[in-house]
């Protein structure tokens, strides 16, 4: 025993105290992490924890007078049943019995486990009989299986036996109903993840391919085989000697991911978020400069749970045949190489895809070209796996692969299930060098929740679906798009190559253009094809940094845009790529406001394209034509016509090419009923527009009424995404922001009232606006963004300075640069607020307190209160 631990079998019961427990108990600890990091085996670590904890426990059953109970026994469950305890793992316990005992049974078992609470140790534990035993797991799968793998720590062994003699496969959970429920509570687990692995800030026991899968595999084979390790399944033919040692180097891997997890936050949590990953990447010994230590353990992470979530697949697959017997499917031959097993695609030849690598291909052309299979049957799973890690060469360097490679795309039902399996199993990583690189590449960002490939993955399969009928209801634009597209391979190999050059440095737009055009040469597109899927990879962030980040109202932004579009072909496909792109980076990004302003951007640009960019837009007939059709809209409200022509001459000519007829109208009758102008009007639209919520500002102008509004919304936890700023020619403001609920949908119907009333008091009040002191969230504590100030050139002369600002995003951004615009007596027109993930991206246009553009020397000044100001609170 080494000199650092103290065994607690070499104790005796009485001299276990809680002061002697716990010095035990950090010995173990302290001696564990030394092992840990000197890289001691990681199974003999987990397996030395739970037999010291054996010692442990049954010093202390003594100590409490439970050892002379004759038919009472101590068993482990769970991990713990298993013999395995991670460093905070709960320890799992059972306190089994023939017959139910007197209260002064219960008493000790009660200053038993209050003993182990004292020690702060995370105890989960049940006192039952063996009957109550039985009758709980004859309901719930979660208890049987724990059950099934009890191990007796001390006590009267003959309990223990009765409970397992009660627990065999022919009384209790035959095998067949076990594997049956194992798999379904399995696909449930899997769907709680969204079945997918790829999370940034993945659960590493529960996700799928994670270590809640292998235990999976196990349970099934210890009730069907009697089989209690990885070793013992193997040596059952379920396994060849290269998967078990495949399984077992990635049990031990995520066993240390988990160890030091463990380790480093002190407590039973599995999710590797991350404010924990550069620690956890230390303690597993990763080196490198800045991110490269989380990148490389991430990356091995994500090619782990892979190669777990594979074998889980096969020998699911296996069992379901050693256990259902459903090995005498129906056999139906689909072609000279392939057949149909049940609904699974079979080799007909084993060795086929040794010596012809092109038929990998054909068989993924075969499950596009044939709706009713939906998997891989688990022998040519098994070949697949097999040929994919022995080629010598990719398999676009095979013509014939890039002729079905094409022939695959170019199938309709190619999205349906070929292209997910083609991931799944890593064959686009065989197929193409770029794809293996951005395999697991992580992206450090509070924006994406996938690695590159996942993304792109999802893109790849949002493109699929816009041709489904289920999107006409979601994406419209994109379905109709979609559908009359002649030729969609383009825009799907523009979703595969548009992030294919992330993480090599550099411009990974640029990058990726490049690979695409040489990739589509080879692949035989004609050079015209070629350059447009080449065009879309380089230009994949030109519409959503448009729609989100420039006023898309402006006749110049819009020509601007439509001229590097050039045509109605590049705008369909870039629109389309755009919306793909944006739903695949995480699950909660989209929402009506980005496709309400992408979809605007879209009709103006089209209409742009076929007027001619020779020929601007008249914009005072534009201006007449909002006024008309507002008007129209009023007459139906029974307002006067001399109150509206009287109010509207008060209106710069700005508003009424910057409003929509309907907003022109909903303003003018508040503004005409509102009985004192000298008091704040505020309203906010009931019917949402522009895909958020629409509030209106009606006040006398005053200085800093843009810092009073975000503070006012601050506090109301609503976020603006747009801000429209403009003046009466008499000194009113008509602002008008478009704010959103945290989960990027309108403002709730319930809070409408409350916070009209709360802004115009807020608007109202002479007192200085609070601004809300907040620590920034977890997440956020992990990036650092240094805040930067430019000043845009305009093409063309301008009255207005266009700012842009790049920060941390954190709690009252919006008021404090407000507040900053106003002790410089600058003028704020128009902003547009883009938050993506942990940082801002925000736009205003300013002017001076003299009304024009800002001088070279307020610019600075105005760069340093900002950078001075963000700096100062994010101390806080």
């Amino acid at each position: 025993m080494d000199a650092n631990l103290l065994a607690p079998a070499l104790l005796s019961p009485d001299e276990l105290t809680i002061s002697r427990c716990k010095e035990i108990l950090s010995r173990l600890q302290s001696w564990l992490e030394q092992r840990f990091e000197a890289g001691d085996d990681i199974n003999e670590l987990v397996c030395l924890r739970s037999q010291h904890m054996d010692q442990l426990l049954t010093g202390l059953w003594a100590r409490h007078g439970l050892a002379q109970q004759n038919e009472l026994a101590l068993v482990a469950v769970g991990g713990y049943g298993r013999g395995e305890l991670h460093p905070c793992s709960d320890i799992d316990l059972l306190v089994l019995s023939r017959h139910r005992h007197h209260e002064a049974f219960n008493e000790r078992i009660g200053h038993f486990v209050t003993q182990l609470w004292d020690l702060h140790l995370e105890v989960g534990h049940s006192v039952r009989t063996v009957a109550e035993c039985v009758t709980q797991g004859e309901h719930d799968i979660t208890v049987a299986t724990n059950l099934i793998e009890a191990r007796l720590i001390t006590g009267c062994y003959d309990t223990f036996a009765d409970l397992s003699q009660a627990t065999a496969p022919d009384r209790f959970w035959p095998s067949q109903a076990f594997f049956e429920a194992k798999r379904s509570e399995q696909e449930q687990r899997h769907r709680q993840f969204h079945d997918s692995s790829y999370k940034l800030e993945p659960d590493i026991k529960n996700s799928p391919g994670g270590l809640r899968d292998i235990q999976t595999i196990s349970w099934v084979a210890r009730r069907h085989f009697g089989a209690t390790t990885l070793g013992e399944m193997a040596s059952h033919g379920f396994l060849s000697d290269a998967e078990f040692d495949e399984l077992q180097d990635c049990q031990n891997f995520l066993w240390k991911l988990r160890f030091a997890l463990h380790t480093v936050t002190g407590r039973a949590d599995n999710r590797l978020l991350f404010d924990r990953q550069r620690a956890v990447a230390m303690a597993l010994g990763y080196a490198g400069e800045g991110n490269q230590p989380i990148e490389y353990m991430m990356k091995r992470y994500y090619q782990t749970v892979r190669r777990v979530a594979e074998l889980n697949e096969l020998l699911l697959q296996l069992f379901d045949e050693a256990i259902l017997g459903h090995i005498a499917m129906d056999v139906k031959t689909l072609t000279p190489e392939f057949r149909l097993r049940g609904r699974l695609i079979d080799l007909a030849d084993p060795e086929l895809f040794m010596h012809e690598p092109a038929a990998i291909l054909r068989l993924f052309y075969q499950i596009a070209a044939c709706p009713q299979i939906t998997g891989i049957y688990s022998s040519t799973l098994r070949e697949l796996r097999e040929a994919r890690r022995t080629q010598h060469i990719f398999l676009c360097e095979r013509a014939d692969c890039r002729r079905l490679f094409m022939m695959l795309l170019r199938h309709p039902g190619s999205g349906h299930l070929a292209l997910p399996l083609m991931h799944r199993y890593g064959v686009l990583a065989a197929y193409f060098p770029q794809w293996s690189k951005i395999v697991g590449q992580m992206q450090f960002d509070m924006f994406h929740a996938y690695p590159v490939d996942e993304h792109t993955y999802r893109v790849l399969k949002n493109i699929n679906g816009f041709r489904e009928p289920g999107s006409q209801r979601r994406h419209p634009l994109c379905h109709n798009i979609s559908n009359r597209l002649r030729k969609p391979e383009l825009l799907l190999l523009a979703g595969l190559f548009h992030d294919i050059a992330k993480g090599r440095g550099g411009d990974h737009s640029t990058l990726g253009a490049d690979d695409a055009l040489a990739f589509c040469m080879a692949h035989g597109l004609d050079r015209s094809d070629a350059r447009l899927v080449s065009w879309l990879v380089r230009q994949h962030l030109l519409m959503s940094v448009t729609a989100q980040r420039r006023d898309i109202h402006d006749p110049d932004v819009i020509r601007e845009f439509a001229t590097q579009v050039r045509d109605e072909l590049h705008l369909d496909f870039l629109y389309c790529l755009t919306v793909a792109d944006i739903c695949a980076t995480n699950d909660t990004l989209w929402n009506d406001w980005k496709g309400s302003l992408l979809r605007d951007l879209y009709f103006s640009t089209q209409k742009a394209l076929r007027r001619g960019l020779e020929n601007p837009p008249d914009l005072r007939l534009r201006i007449r034509e909002n006024q008309q059709q507002a008007r129209r809209l009023l007459d139906h409200l029974d307002t006067s016509y001399e109150q509206v022509k009287s109010l509207w001459t008060r209106f710069p000519a700005d508003y009424f090419l910057r409003h929509t007829p309907e907003q022109i109208a909903w303003h003018s009758r508040h503004i005409l009923a509102h009985a004192k102008e000298e008091h704040p009007l505020v309203q906010i639209s009931q019917q949402p527009g522009r895909g958020g919520s629409e509030l209106f500002i009606y006040s006398p102008d005053s200085p800093n009424l843009f810092g009073r509004v975000a503070a006012a919304l601050d506090q109301k936890n609503l976020n603006i995404h747009d801000a429209q700023i403009m003046t009466s020619k008499d000194g009113y403001a008509l602002d008008t922001f478009i704010v959103l609920e945290p989960d990027g949908q309108p403002v709730s119907g319930d809070r409408l009232t409350d916070l009209c009333r709360d802004l115009a008091d807020a608007l109202a009040s002479s007192l200085a606006p609070v601004i809300r002191a907040r620590p920034p969230s977890r997440r956020h504590r992990e990036f650092y963004v240094p805040t930067q100030v430019h000043f845009l050139q305009p093409a063309r002369p301008s009255k207005r300075t266009l700012m842009e600002l790049v920060a941390l995003d954190t709690p009252g951004l919006l008021a404090r640069i407000g507040a900053v615009f106003s002790r410089l007596s600058l003028n704020l027109h128009a902003a547009k607020i883009t938050t993506i993930g942990e940082r801002v991206e925000d736009f205003f246009s300013l002017t001076n307190a003299q009304n024009c553009p800002l001088t070279e020397q307020e610019q600075q000044q105005l760069r340093e209160k900002l950078v001075d100001e963000l700096k100062q609170r994010d101390k806080m």
